[in-house]
């Protein structure tokens, strides 16, 4: 199993060797998701969450996704908006999996990327921490032309400038039955997790029962409900604009606020009011 850690360039990975969960702490928590690039703030805080990201590098790419395209929102007006996507080639068509899709031209990639970024931030007083986050991204383009890796690299990237301690491991290198939600369950298992973090989209899907039969806890999680910076567009821009309206320190300190036990507890409790308690009536939840 190959563990990453965000507190190492996001480029680089730890030197790959058998599984061991003995690195996970007691109780970890696991969160799984597909490599986004320079992810939402909803899918961050998510992660910022979880002592362990899997990579679900193994399943097909969606042209419709945010695996190869970020949304910018601008500086002043977050409402005003711009796609910042990656040229992306996929050699087995509509089948071709994350892992497998390849940039289809990495310079012209990476100075679009420098470009917009600058364009779009770079008159805040924070762009130091946005540069901070892009300029590894950067670096990525010149050693691959895997846009999963490029995407991947902007995660940990934004992970890292918030501190986060927890490590990464990818789908592909874990064994898992094939059905989706008992895949979800035996790859946080196969971490050594015991907890499973739940976005809005995957609470439509789910099965309780398969992580219950796993003596896995699913906690759903969403962004706070607030009006102002920098939540309010958490689940349709990039966490690029929030870094750059509050910096990096004051974004750190909203991640931590989201993370604590009792913002999980109301978030499960707000996620269960929309869906129907009586789905997870019985199943382990924290």
């Amino acid at each position: 199993m190959t563990r990453t850690s965000a507190s190492c360039a996001p480029a680089s990975t730890a030197g790959s060797s058998a599984p061991d969960t003995g690195n996970a702490p007691p109780g970890a928590v696991c969160a799984i998701h597909q490599p986004n690039f320079f992810p939402r703030l909803s899918t961050l805080a998510k992660l910022f969450a979880s002592d362990v990201w899997i990579v679900l590098d193994d399943v097909q790419f969606a042209r419709r996704d945010y695996q190869h395209r970020a949304r910018l929102g601008a500086l002043a007006d977050p409402g005003d908006r711009r796609w910042l996507s990656l040229a992306t080639h996929l050699p087995q068509g509509r089948s071709t999996l994350v892992r497998d899709a390849r940039l289809a031209d990495p310079e012209r990639c990476r100075r679009r990327v420098q470009q917009l970024t600058y364009q779009t931030y770079g008159r805040s007083l924070n762009w130091p921490a946005v540069k901070a986050v892009v300029d590894p991204v950067l670096e990525e383009f010149k050693s691959t032309k895997r846009t999963a890796a490029v995407a991947e690299a902007s995660t940990l990237a934004l992970l890292a400038a918030m501190g986060w301690p927890g490590t990464v491991v990818r789908s592909s290198e874990l064994t898992a039955r094939t059905g989706r939600s008992a895949r979800l369950a035996d790859l946080t298992v196969a971490t050594g997790s015991r907890t499973y973090l739940c976005g809005r989209g995957g609470m439509r899907y789910v099965e309780p029962r398969a992580f219950a039969e796993a003596g896995v806890a699913v906690v759903p999680v969403l962004p706070p409900e607030t009006s102002g910076p920098p939540w309010e567009h958490a689940q349709s821009i990039s966490a690029l604009w929030a870094l750059a309206v509050v910096g990096a320190r004051g974004l750190r300190r909203e991640l931590q606020d989201a993370a604590s036990p009792r913002a999980a507890r109301s978030d499960r409790s707000r996620k269960h009011a929309h869906l129907g308690q009586d789905r997870w009536a019985g199943v382990p939840t924290r």
